[in-house]
């Protein structure tokens, strides 16, 4: 990858890493372009299970759109792939973690909600900001699924930022963890994800995703559809095996 953005494995998890800590992250064209670079090549990666996304330094995982580059550019509406929405403009059927090391605003906010899981350092911040630099969020529609509807209009009407703290008691954030110990409580929860049966993984995912456009009935009959294929795999006879012989299982994704 560029040095805007960062590809790195370490062991079955992918860290992708925006790189531009002097401008706090911030999603201009060139980070906005290899995030979705990086996002395919996650895809592609056969001996990827989880992808870690984070910010390079202490201070910012990412402050949004590049307001300058807003400024230069006169952009009015965003155009649907301006920036990864996973699940939306760009399909990513495996975990993502959010591993936020410092404010997360604006299109970070977007980055963070898009995420499966997220871990933050205490000192992470979380704000839709749009309404200070008279922009938009189209992209918070969802937010009242993840956290409550009074909470969701207060971070979209004031534009203020909330502390890590108060994202997981919302829970908007799954840990919260001293900023030295992030990556390594981030690794450890995509080592655990990534030693579970992957075609399991990626069904469980697609459950939760699925159940929430659909009444109960409909979300359980797509539930049994997705898990149909898992039922049937090898792995899912692997399981049972090695639970009986009392050892690892060896899981083959088919």
């Amino acid at each position: 990858m560029s040095d805007e953005v960062l590809y790195e494995r370490r062991g079955a998890a992918a860290w992708v890493t925006i790189n531009r800590p002097e401008a706090r992250n911030a999603l201009n064209r060139a980070v906005r372009e290899r995030l979705f670079a990086a996002t395919r090549r996650f895809n592609e990666d056969q001996d990827a299970a989880v992808m870690v996304l984070t910010g390079a330094g202490d201070a910012a995982f990412c402050a949004g759109g590049d307001l300058k580059e807003m400024a230069e550019t006169e952009l009015t509406v965003p155009p649907p792939d301006f920036v990864p929405q996973f699940q939306r403009n760009i399909q990513v059927d495996k975990p993502i973690i959010a591993a936020v090391n410092g404010v997360a605003f604006a299109g970070g906010f977007l980055l963070v909600q898009n995420a499966d899981l997220v871990i933050a350092s205490e000192q992470a911040r979380f704000a839709v900001t749009e309404v200070k630099v008279g922009r938009g969020s189209p992209w918070s529609a969802p937010l009242p699924w993840w956290i409550p509807p009074k909470v969701a209009l207060e971070l979209v009407l004031t534009g203020d930022a909330i502390s890590a703290q108060r994202a997981y008691e919302i829970g908007f954030v799954n840990h919260v963890v001293p900023a030295a110990d992030l990556h390594d409580r981030a690794q450890a929860l995509a080592d655990r994800i990534a030693a579970n049966a992957p075609l399991s993984v990626r069904a469980a995912k697609a459950v939760v995703y699925a159940s929430r456009e659909r009444h109960l009935s409909d979300a359980l009959d797509e539930s049994e559809r997705i898990f149909a294929s898992v039922y049937l795999s090898d792995d899912a006879q692997e399981g049972p095996r090695a639970f009986r012989e009392k050892r690892t299982p060896e899981w083959k994704g088919r």
